[in-house]
């Protein structure tokens, strides 16, 4: 019997007990669509925070802070040189003040191509045309930015034109019909030195920026030139050695660079004195939480397809036994037992391919339901995330592992099939 001929006939033989065949089925349809919405879940997720975390920098980007020399527990001695920290992974945490000698010390470390230091500024208010005041806090652009636009482009890092771009909450408030009207439009910042004096500063704004994990609706984002006129008009009063103190550095390096050389890099710069993080490590914590939890909930997954496999022996078995004469009679004829073991695992294999494509076509049509509906309530405040998003590649690779199951269940009566003896096979009654 040819290959092509056992396939064939394993196909149908699958559905000799149609009622037996459909129980094991649903079985592994259980598994596979749990597996599959687990892992789209999983996916969906992790493409949001991949796609949005460039608003904190980009990939070629460290952003570096000095080490802390005081790592004790418990309440920490005062010490003036002290800085709340910028970072969107240490919230309310004090950083070591980096000043110039700090930022020449970082652009020599070998590996590093510039080095920008981070100006923190704390604007009082924005004011449009209609003269409504809003409170508002901004920071300054990072290298590599990408902000998730409702309209407009991102801010310019070459330009010496002060630039904003407003969140989208804004736009309604400060009386522009529609985020495109806002682009272009000038805007009043307030901010307040040191003397208590109060400075007003206009800036354009050439983008609207939409909810993120990277920037929260009531942040603004400013270009290089308009942070740095906020922040020379906020320390006016200062002393240079007061003013000139950062909380961090964003560093630059080779693109090209290997996790191996980055590593090497933030080795250098820690014997430096400095800790450095890349985007990657700033973000891993969220992106473990969620592995995590889609690993527990495929782990459930896993069992229900294990209690089906229990299912696929069990159709099996009652499959060889209720043919036992017949593989007497193939095998009276010539057909060896590779190919009686072939024909029964193969029979395993296709039917883990019908409970996992059912299963996997079944969860990707609820899974795209559920998100769209999802996306257009619970979470439209959050534009772009897809919660349950599938890849041809997880798809496959789902279907691939049934079957995988499928056939090492199939392998114990497929062995008992092949290792039947003709002639007893064609007296069994």
């Amino acid at each position: 019997m040819r290959t092509i001929d056992v396939i064939s006939t394993a196909i149908g033989n699958s559905f000799r007990s149609k009622l037996r065949t459909t129980l094991t089925v649903i079985a592994i349809f259980i598994g596979a669509f749990t597996l599959t919405i687990t892992n789209g879940l999983g996916t969906g997720i992790n493409n949001y925070i991949t796609t949005t975390v460039a608003a904190i920098g980009a990939q070629d980007v460290l952003t570096v802070t000095k080490t802390q020399q005081d790592q004790s527990t418990g309440p920490r001695k005062y010490d003036p040189n002290q800085m709340a920290s910028t970072s969107p992974g240490r919230p309310g945490q004090t950083v070591a003040g980096m000043t110039p000698a700090d930022i020449s010390a970082i652009a020599a470390v070998p590996g590093v191509l510039s080095v920008q230091p981070t100006l923190s500024i704390s604007p009082d208010y924005v004011e449009a045309g209609n003269g409504t005041k809003y409170a508002l806090s901004a920071s300054g652009a990072v290298p590599g930015l990408k902000l998730q636009l409702a309209a407009g482009a991102q801010p310019s890092a070459t330009s010496s034109a002060p630039q904003i771009v407003l969140p989208v909450s804004y736009v309604k408030a400060l009386g522009y019909s529609s985020d495109r009207s806002a682009i272009g439009s000038t805007v009043n910042i307030g901010i307040t030195d040191s003397t208590r004096a109060e400075h007003t500063l206009g800036a354009t704004v050439v983008g609207i920026a939409e909810i993120s994990l990277g920037g929260t609706g009531g942040s603004g984002t400013a270009n290089e030139a308009l942070a740095q006129e906020l922040y020379n008009a906020q320390s006016i009063g200062l002393s240079s050695s007061t003013k000139d103190r950062y909380s961090q550095a964003s560093v630059r390096f080779d693109k090209s660079a290997t996790p191996a050389a980055v590593n090497q890099l933030k080795a250098r710069l820690a014997t430096a004195g400095y800790d450095a993080k890349t985007v990657a490590d700033q973000i891993g914590t969220f992106k473990t939480v969620i592995d995590a939890i889609v690993l527990v909930l495929n782990s459930f997954a896993v069992i229900a397809l294990l209690a089906a496999s229990f299912g696929i022996v069990n159709t099996l078995l009652m499959s060889v036994q209720e043919r036992t004469r017949e593989i007497g009679l193939m095998k009276a004829m010539g057909m060896g037992s590779g190919r009686v073991f072939g024909l029964f695992s193969f029979e395993a294999v296709f039917i883990g391919f019908l409970g996992s494509a059912i299963g996997a076509g079944i969860a990707i049509l609820v899974g795209s339901g559920i998100s769209a509906a999802l996306a257009s309530s619970v979470f439209s405040g959050l534009p772009g995330l897809t919660l349950i998003a599938f890849s041809p590649a997880s798809i496959a690779t789902i279907i691939l592992v049934v079957m995988g199951i499928a056939f090492l269940a199939g392998t114990l009566p497929a062995a008992k099939a092949a290792k039947q003896d003709p002639i007893e096979s064609l007296r069994y009654e």
